[in-house]
């Protein structure tokens, strides 16, 4: 397999190995990583080396120097907004849950509050996709047939991605369905990519409007939302409502990327500057 940065291992191994290296600071032996992890006492310091090297090779977070292993990046954001490369993406699928199938990818490049790049494309689920699917999304068979499959844009995709911070509106929804495509590419791996919820973050900014729905925070921006429940179409108004989080958020003197992060997880308070 192509080594992508920003493909992570689902490896039990591995992820145990973070959790020890997270509780060590980040830097362990290769020893110690052998001996917690693998549970193989007091190993041989070289054959300790030699089966680290292999969880290395499969998790870019991973290093190891001489006979250290180290912990390269974490789960907490850091940096200013306005310096971030940002992707707003959305998907429609055949159904609400996995194993159903991505029918349609829009994403859709921010950085610097401006909306940039742009990725679009029907995908072939290779499944039927249901009448009421069709009926709220305007994508039928026919309309797929002749796409391409995830398997055939899934490099691509990828490397739009790159490592920038994924955003959706109900990330947890896009970034299942989109993990589930990347892990029938790629068997145990999904997403490196830390992701922000539009829908949290707009309800921490936005507590008084009637809804968090994407149509209602869109026309409160007014953001014209036309072909609603298309990838495209809602990617576009998505990556716009970001923006003007973002900005709403900067006037406010909210500039760093954990600070916006701890907003958009379930838990984040947002209190509002007074006024001087």
């Amino acid at each position: 397999m192509k080594r992508y940065p920003n493909l992570i291992s689902n490896s039990l191994l591995i992820n145990e190995t973070i959790s020890l290296l997270r509780s060590f600071n980040g830097r362990a032996s290769a020893v110690s990583v052998v001996d917690f992890v693998m549970k193989i006492r007091r190993p041989d310091p070289l054959m300790a080396k030699l089966l680290v090297a292999d969880l290395i090779e499969r998790d870019p977070r991973l290093e190891l120097l001489d006979d250290t292993v180290v912990l390269l990046a974490d789960d907490l954001l850091a940096g200013d907004i306005a310096d971030t490369d940002f992707v707003v993406f959305d998907l429609e699928t055949t159904g609400a849950k996995e194993p159903h199938r991505v029918t349609e990818i829009g994403a859709f490049r921010v950085k610097g509050f401006q909306v940039l790049d742009t990725f679009q494309t029907l995908v072939n689920p290779e499944v039927s996709i249901p009448p009421f699917i069709s009926a709220l999304t305007g994508i039928d068979d026919q309309m797929v047939a002749e796409a391409p499959r995830f398997a055939d844009i899934a490099n691509d995709f990828l490397e739009f991605i790159g490592d920038a911070v994924l955003v959706a509106h109900n990330s947890g929804f896009d970034m299942r369905f989109i993990n589930h495509e990347i892990g029938l590419v790629f068997p145990d791996y999904r997403l490196a990519n830390q992701c922000l919820c539009t829908v949290q973050l707009s309800r921490r900014l936005l507590p008084d409007i009637e809804n968090h729905k994407l149509k209602t925070v869109a026309e409160y921006y007014a953001i014209d939302l036309l072909n609603h429940h298309r990838a495209g179409a809602d990617a576009f108004a998505t990556a716009h409502v970001f923006v003007n989080l973002l900005e709403q958020l900067r006037s406010n003197g909210v500039t760093d990327l954990a600070t916006v992060q701890h907003l958009a997880s379930r838990r984040g308070k947002y209190a509002r500057r007074k006024a001087a």
